[in-house]
């Protein structure tokens, strides 16, 4: 219950700025877009199966976009999360008992944004809008860091969002997206904690069987770069 309390709170706060917000036109469009995120992390695996933020914890990052038009875009981000589990409360039995584990891991990704209207600062002979939601995808490399070993793995981003423009340069949104990655043991952080790796010892794929993580965050970007027009009057 907590958890979905948090999430309507980002939300809710995410909503109320843009409302808050009066956007003043300065008929320029920007190229780039820098900034920051925080939020929450949750992971899924071995010891959490399916339960949305679960286990939560930290997350932060340094996001930049490129706004090739009003419907697309490319984003990179920097992003140091926090993941952990505990296998004490699952329905599950494992082999050697129970197992807990906690570990931070350091990501580099990036993605494509697809809004579902032209983003931009509202004006109608523009055809923008201030507020829209949006879909992306993308690849992205994921580190943690040793007790145990080092873990290097790829990974997909898969996510939806929605952002807003409070002012001309400014602004600010709220996303929630999974990453799937290709190691399966970002859960083992003790020599003890091997059983996380392949519990059952059924084979898996590339994707099948793996540990995943996911992020809800809320944004707050600048613009940068403005895209100056010939006048053809």
């Amino acid at each position: 219950m907590a958890e979905k309390g948090l999430a309507r709170i980002l939300l809710l706060g995410t909503f109320l700025l843009c409302l808050a917000g009066g956007v003043r036109a300065d008929g320029l469009e920007y190229r780039y877009e820098l900034g920051g995120m925080a939020g929450v992390s949750s992971y899924y695996g071995d010891a959490n199966y399916h339960i949305p933020l679960k286990n939560i914890n930290a997350m932060g990052g340094i996001v930049w976009r490129y706004n090739i038009n009003p419907r697309m875009a490319v984003k990179s981000a920097f992003s140091v999360a926090g993941i952990s589990g505990n296998t004490a409360d699952s329905d599950n039995r494992y082999p050697g008992g129970g197992v807990e584990f906690a570990r931070t891991l350091y990501e580099l990704g990036a993605q494509f944004e697809y809004n579902f209207w032209a983003y931009g600062d509202g004006f109608g002979y523009k055809k923008t809008h201030r507020v829209v939601p949006y879909i992306f995808a993308g690849i992205g490399a994921t580190y943690a860091p040793k007790p145990v070993q080092h873990v290097f793995a790829a990974n997909i981003p898969l996510g939806l969002g929605v952002k807003c423009k409070v002012m001309p340069r400014l602004n600010i949104g709220c996303e929630f997206s999974f990453r799937f990655t290709t190691s399966d043991k970002l859960d083992v952080t003790a020599k003890t904690a091997t059983v996380l790796n392949d519990p059952y010892g059924i084979k898996s794929g590339f994707l099948k069987n793996k540990d995943s993580y996911s992020f809800l965050s809320l944004f707050v970007t600048y613009d940068l770069s403005p895209k100056y027009r010939e006048c053809n009057n």
